[in-house]
């Protein structure tokens, strides 16, 4: 039989009331694990992350950030037009 914290037997209707309550907590995780996973939601959690780099909190857009991904793509494309003209 199983016994209480404090070292006594427990009542088959506290054991009962005990697994009950256990059961609800793992549904409850398995649940909230479950939602973690999901890959739409996976996508959405990483999309608002990327988000968040170009949007300011009150949606006005940071130039900053802005302006370093632009310089970065117009950077990476002048590579590869040299690339093929030294290459073609």
């Amino acid at each position: 039989m199983a016994t209480r914290p404090n070292g006594g037997p427990q009542s088959p209707d506290a054991l009962v009331d005990d697994i009950e309550k256990t059961r609800d907590q793992l549904a409850e995780t398995i649940d909230a694990l479950v939602d973690r996973a999901s890959p739409a939601n996976i996508a959405s959690r990483q999309l608002e992350r990327l988000k968040a780099q170009f949007v300011a909190e009150d949606g006005s857009p940071r130039m900053d950030q802005i302006s370093k991904a632009a310089g970065a793509v117009l950077g990476f494309l002048a590579v590869v037009v040299l690339i093929r003209r030294v290459a073609g």
